[in-house]
């Protein structure tokens, strides 16, 4: 028995994230976790244009850390 039969026996097929086909994970799969690059040219440009995000809060405006500085000098007693 090769290496590359054992291998391929004990890959595991999963959905591609961006159309569902099933897709062999293995080396063979360039385009893992994808069947091909155009889906994962598709993801890539959701994620380019906002359309995929990880959820947080949202990141501070230049504006709001300027205002707290101003804010925290003005509550700071001088000493």
């Amino acid at each position: 028995m090769s290496g590359n039969t054992a291998a391929s026996s004990s890959a595991v097929a999963l959905p591609c994230p961006e159309c569902g086909t099933r897709v062999l994970w293995a080396a063979q799969s360039v385009y893992r976790p994808f069947c091909s690059r155009r889906c994962q040219l598709l993801d890539l440009g959701a994620w380019a244009d906002e359309s995929h995000r990880i959820r947080g809060e949202p990141a501070m405006d230049e504006a709001d850390i300027d205002g707290l500085l101003r804010e925290a000098d003005r509550d700071a007693p001088l000493s």
